[in-house]
């Protein structure tokens, strides 16, 4: 017999997404919207312009609690924990034994504790990895109950200044607790297209009404999967299981700059984290990489999709495409790929083959479309 397959989870917004006419897919477990009926370049275009309000609900939010638990953290991934500021947030890699990441998120420093986001698919196996990992020196503690709300756009700061006063005095990567109609909210001043946004952090019975009340501001729309991903694409950002997984080291993924001075060689607390002989060896430049991320641009104007294979100009295979479309701001082609040493520069002859047919590509500099973060 064929096993029986679970059912979808539903996050908070579920039926506004519904009354919204937005088309449902499945989605890390959940019934998520994939585009509502303004279509995907509308609400890329609109994000870019104004705000979308995004249900990223699906997301993972843990808490590490107790005062070993920022040095507990620095066990798990090579970024400096100890030293990040109060309400300040910084970006993370979870790494496997062999150097290899298991997720990446973001976590914050919150005084009595840490707030960490993570993917969606991986929270289950990311809340095991903690509680095995560092259980016994702090406490993890998952947060089911809590939905997560993303508004990205050049006025997102307006729209929820008038719904939250003072939420506009955040700078990019930091965050604070605020309320609203009652609701707890913690609002950081970051997010996954590389404009000016939020990520509201609420209880999942307040999530509709917010959501509604955001949407009541002249300059918000509803933005689904669909364009969360065109526009994280043209930001340069990765997205787990496509860009990087357990086989790509940070080095690899050209991610090395999230690793503080203070965790590499010569570092106060150098090492210390899974894989760590690999990765420094890597960032030393003692360990030879077997590939590297790189942004390239299609010369002519054929889209180029994950996962189309990447050849020299003798057929011989270079590399792979990670992430690939039309980039709606941009007006061409675009793509992530990894590529052999050697073809991560923009002289490199690339080939992406669509269809059968070689595509000429070339490496460019990334993000592909300029970021708009706020940075006080």
């Amino acid at each position: 017999m064929a096993a029986k397959e679970e059912p979808l989870l539903k996050t908070p917004l579920h039926a506004l997404h519904l009354e919204l006419g937005a088309r449902m897919v499945p989605f890390a477990g959940y019934s998520m919207p994939v585009q509502y009926p303004g279509g995907l370049l509308q609400e890329h275009r609109h994000t870019r312009a104004a705000a979308g309000l995004f249900d990223v609900s699906h997301m993972g939010q843990v808490r590490l609690e107790g005062p070993d638990a920022a040095a507990a953290l620095e066990t798990l991934i090579p970024m400096d924990v100890l030293g990040l500021g109060l309400n300040k947030q910084r970006y993370g890699l979870l790494l496997g034994a062999e150097g290899g990441i298991i997720d990446d998120l973001m976590f914050v420093n919150r005084g009595d504790h840490l707030f960490l986001v993570v993917n969606g698919a991986c929270k289950a196996a990311d809340l095991a990895h903690l509680q095995a990992g560092i259980g016994q020196r702090c406490k993890v503690v998952a947060q089911p109950a809590q939905a997560l709300l993303a508004l990205q756009g050049p006025q997102a700061a307006r729209a929820l200044e008038r719904l939250v006063p003072g939420v506009g005095a955040l700078v990019f990567m930091t965050g604070a607790a605020f309320t609203w109609q009652g609701a707890d909210l913690f609002i950081t001043r970051s997010g996954y297209t590389g404009e000016d946004g939020f990520e509201i952090s609420v209880p999942e019975a307040h999530a509709p009404a917010l959501a509604r009340a955001l949407l009541a501001q002249p300059q918000v729309k509803p933005v689904g999967l669909g364009a969360r991903n065109s526009l994280r694409l043209e930001a340069g950002l990765c997205l787990y299981g496509n860009d990087i997984d357990a086989a790509t080291t940070p080095v690899e993924a050209a991610l090395d700059w999230a690793i503080q001075k203070v965790r590499r060689t010569g570092g106060a607390r150098a090492g210390g984290f899974p894989g760590a002989a690999r990765v420094l060896a890597q960032l030393d430049g003692a360990q030879p990489v077997r590939r590297r991320r790189v942004g390239l641009v299609a010369i002519d104007r054929v889209p180029v999709r994950e996962p189309a294979p990447l050849e020299n100009r003798d057929g011989q295979r270079i590399g792979q495409v990670t992430s690939g479309l039309l980039s709606p701001s941009l007006d061409k082609p675009i793509a992530m790929a990894c590529v052999q040493p050697g073809y991560d520069t923009p002289e490199a002859a690339i080939f992406a083959m669509v269809r059968g047919k070689p595509v000429p590509m070339q490496v460019v500099p990334m993000p592909f479309w300029p970021t708009r973060y706020h940075r006080g």
